[in-house]
């Protein structure tokens, strides 16, 4: 299975990438939406995108936007893993497309939750 982290923080597509690798995904990264749509037309589709909803150059909601109006990501899994935490803001992303969210810090165990209610983790 292949995963998309999109972050503009190092730090946490280090620590997403881990614990993702860990379970067995192949992990790309981007720093931004526009990068990540980029490398999307590069690689084609994932299973699952990881999101954060502020980045600079496209933000979160503006990539999960994009993302859904391109039909060939239609069955990407896209949580949003934001440090949003106001249930307006949570509303609008799951509004927009996202399929689940998580508010930061993402432990291990939250995230292998979330994917197990997204069915892509066992």
């Amino acid at each position: 299975m292949k995963a998309l982290i999109v972050d503009d923080s190092r730090a946490v597509r280090t620590l997403m990438k881990r614990m993702l690798g860990e379970m067995g995904f192949e992990v790309f990264e981007a720093g931004d939406g526009r990068q990540a749509l980029d490398l999307l037309q590069d690689i084609g589709p994932v299973d699952l995108a990881l999101v954060d909803w502020n980045m600079p150059e496209m933000d979160g909601l503006e990539f999960v936007k994009a993302l859904r109006a391109e039909r060939g990501f239609a069955d990407v899994m896209v949580m949003m893993v934001s440090a949003e935490s106001d249930m307006a803001n949570i509303a609008r992303a799951l509004m927009v497309g996202a399929d689940e969210y998580a508010i930061k810090p993402l432990t291990r165990d939250m995230l292998v939750d979330k994917l197990q209610l997204l069915g892509v983790a066992s």
